[in-house]
């Protein structure tokens, strides 16, 4: 052993070949903290400096390789000026540069998921030998970033600029197959041969089978293409990733900048104008707001890991109700491997929730993401049901009937006296309240809410809603069965809308209200939008369900009449009136067509403006500001008595519970991580500007304390 630490060890694999191995003690994954980077120095060090070596194989004694930097330490980093971060990534480049001049050829062994600066070390070295169920990528993107470690030097030139563009602005995770083809990695094996491999490679190559020498000439010299190819290369990836990034992610763009720059360099300049260009967007607003996005991430799967070794898993499931929802979640259970009955009062309906159920599964054979081996065995995994028979063997239901108090009330009963004693049994209720629900049975401790988000099997949050007399295993039985459905459960309790929805509707409030004083819902749409929201509020509205957004609004007025409740008819009132309930029936704010695509194409209606003339005041212009602060104030507000009233635990669930139930900005980083960018005073004497349009304008006190003593909800943890 020619070294130990606590992350590495350097040992001998046989004559003249020695191995660097990642293995964090303490840990289930390798990741390169601070301790591991200085002792990676330290290994490096030592091969330097011992004789006899002829070749080194990098691996992991861990199921994965390497899954990136320690994010926690990196965002500390953000803290300091452009000129210090741009000294410490040129320092960890010189790292990575000593490794690919070691003076014998090297192999990376990626046995599981290499990621970030994992997969950059990997770069480093001459060559990569994968296994096949590894993945590789560089997703700094996501964080606001881009590659710091010589990702963006050494990606393009070993696989084309085109390749390289894509691999670095998508962000996106590789497989195997992708990886090889593109010439991200050299060969790959079933993983329990990639040790193997890479040291036969290092043998191949000191035989001089291989000319590691030429390889690394490559990663180190000037890309290969003229001008006119280069020009061509970034010209059409800036069309293509501008469109696709927009205006509020600039890391992508910066992306194409840096290895356009440059490419017409050696490497240790190109490596410093990546570092240069990594400080500028480390400083960007937006690079806080998604690095605290991804820690809130982890935090929330700290929580609900909790719970899931608290709770029993869920081997059988069942959804009552078969329309859309039922549908979409018995699809979600099968699709993940839990079995499902779907049960309903008749043979169409249950036919309805198939459909919904087939005609997802056949989209992702289509796309090829499954074969028909695994869309036969999905589909066994539904049993459609008109009776209770089977429900003796059920651990956890879902309530998906239609939502009214008295039907739920009723039908809940009804199942509980065919469940096992220990059975959960859950509702998907979007309003209605957990505790009046609980009144109908005998088992109310085994009982809570479960709200999926529409379409069930692309939004990712499920609210997890506990009732005064809900037990722990409850709750922790459903969140475990929520996690096996790939869903991201956060646990609330109980109010009128839960989390989401009650700070939803005050964000519908503002909007009826700017109608009322004259603002045009296509403008408000498009201000909104241009604020980062996938669709502006009317948009909205037509696709949740107009009828659907009047129920609830009735609900959420009665339970807080004080700020929900309104006076007279507003415009979501009229719509309801007029049956114009949005995508459901083509008309809405806007009409809907089915496009060539079949999906919903919205077009303005100019019947609409007629049919509101009464219920909207005299038009006028507002201000994009304007429209921006009538809107967000009343939400940003209501998050945080969500927050104080003690509705959500922490401030990192509320704003993750916005931005995966309702898509609120990532960019932006959630409700009251705005809150913290703008300060709270500067918000507190924005809402002062709008007091008098009632109490959805108006701070809470606490608030207003916070705000006088400069405090934030994050205090600087972000």
């Amino acid at each position: 052993m020619l070294m130990e630490g606590q992350a590495i060890r350097v040992q001998a694999v046989e004559e003249g070949i020695h191995e660097v191995v990642f293995d964090l003690k303490g840990d289930a994954i390798n990741k390169l903290s601070q301790l591991t980077l200085e002792e990676l120095r330290e290994a490096v060090n030592t091969l330097q400096t011992t004789n006899g070596v002829t070749g080194v194989i990098f691996s992991s004694a861990k199921e994965c390789f390497i899954v990136g930097a320690d994010i926690t330490e990196f965002n500390q980093m953000f803290d300091h000026d452009e000129d210090t971060i741009v000294e410490h990534l040129m320092g960890l480049q010189k790292l990575f540069n000593e490794i690919e001049d070691l003076p014998f050829p090297t192999v990376t062994a990626i046995n599981g998921i290499a990621l970030g600066g994992g997969f950059e070390l990997a770069l480093a070295t001459d060559y990569r030998v994968m296994g096949d169920k590894a993945k590789v990528g560089l997703p700094e993107v996501k964080l606001g970033i881009y590659p710091g470690w010589g990702g963006t030097v050494r990606l393009p030139r070993l696989i084309g600029i085109d390749n390289a563009n894509e691999w670095i602005c998508g962000g996106s995770e590789k497989r195997p197959d992708a990886a090889l083809k593109d010439g991200a990695v050299d060969a790959v094996v079933a993983t329990h041969q990639v040790r193997d491999a890479a040291i036969a490679l290092v043998k191949n190559c000191i035989a001089g089978k291989f000319d590691y020498q030429a390889r690394r000439d490559e990663k180190k010299s000037p890309v290969k293409l003229n001008t006119i190819e280069q020009m061509m290369a970034f010209e059409t990836a800036k069309g293509v990733i501008g469109a696709k990034a927009g205006p509020h992610y600039p890391a992508p763009m910066q992306v194409l900048k840096t290895i356009q720059k440059a490419c017409n360099m050696k490497r240790d300049q190109a490596l410093e104008v990546e570092a240069k260009g990594f400080a500028k967007l480390a400083k960007n607003d937006v690079t806080r707001s998604l690095v605290g996005l991804f820690l809130k991430d982890q935090y929330i799967k700290k929580v609900s890991k909790k719970y899931e070794s608290q709770g029993t898993p869920v081997t059988q499931a069942a959804v009552l109700g078969a329309g859309i929802m039922g549908g979409g979640v018995a699809y979600q259970s099968a699709v993940k491997g839990t079995p499902i009955l779907m049960k309903d009062i008749n043979m169409g309906a249950l036919q309805l929730g198939l459909d919904e159920a087939n005609k997802l599964l056949g989209k992702q054979l289509k796309r090829g993401r499954l074969d028909a081996t695994k869309m036969a065995q999905t589909i066994n995994r539904i049993t459609p049901t008109l009776s209770y028979g089977d429900f003796n063997r059920v651990d956890l239901v879902v309530e998906a009937v239609v939502e009214n108090v008295n039907v739920k009330k009723s039908v809940l009963a009804e199942v509980e006296g065919h469940l096992p004693e220990d059975a959960i049994l859950t509702s998907n209720t979007s309003t209605i309240s957990i505790n009046e629900l609980a009144k109908s049975l005998k088992r109310p401790e085994n009982f809570c809410g479960m709200h999926f988000f529409n379409p069930v099997h692309l939004m990712p949050l499920v609210e997890v809603i506990r009732g005064e007399k809900t037990s722990e295993a409850a709750i922790a039985r459903t969140v475990s069965y929520a996690k096996a459905m790939g869903k991201t459960p956060i646990v609330v309790n109980d109010c009128p809308g839960f989390l989401v929805n009650r700070i939803l509707f005050p964000y519908f409030g503002g909007f009826a209200a700017l109608l009322r004083d004259g603002a045009d819902f296509r403008q408000i749409d498009k201000v909104m939008e241009g604020f980062g929201w996938p669709m502006g509020p009317a948009y909205l509205l037509d696709v949740v369900g107009v009828d659907t957004a009047h129920h609830a609004d009735r609900v959420m007025a009665e339970g807080f009449p004080d700020r929900m409740e309104h006076e007279g008819e507003n415009a979501i009132d009229r719509m309801y009136k007029l049956e114009r309930f949005g995508q459901k029936n083509s008309k809405g704010f806007y009409k809907y067509e089915i496009d060539r695509k079949g999906k919903p194409k919205k077009i303005v209606d100019e019947e609409v403006f007629g049919l509101l003339s009464d219920v909207v005041g005299e038009a006028r212009e507002f201000s994009a500001e304007e429209i921006i602060a009538r809107m967000m104030i009343p939400l940003c507000i209501e998050t945080v008595r969500c927050l104080e009233d003690g509705i959500v635990d922490s401030p990192a669930e509320a704003d993750m519970g916005l931005i995966y139930g309702i898509g609120f900005p990532p960019f932006r980083g959630g409700a009251l991580h705005y809150l913290d960018s703008m300060g709270l005073a500067a918000f507190c004497e924005l809402a002062a500007q709008y007091e008098d349009l009632g109490p959805l304008y108006q701070p809470t006190e606490k608030m207003k304390q916070m705000a006088a003593a400069g405090e934030t909800y994050f205090g600087g943890e972000e």
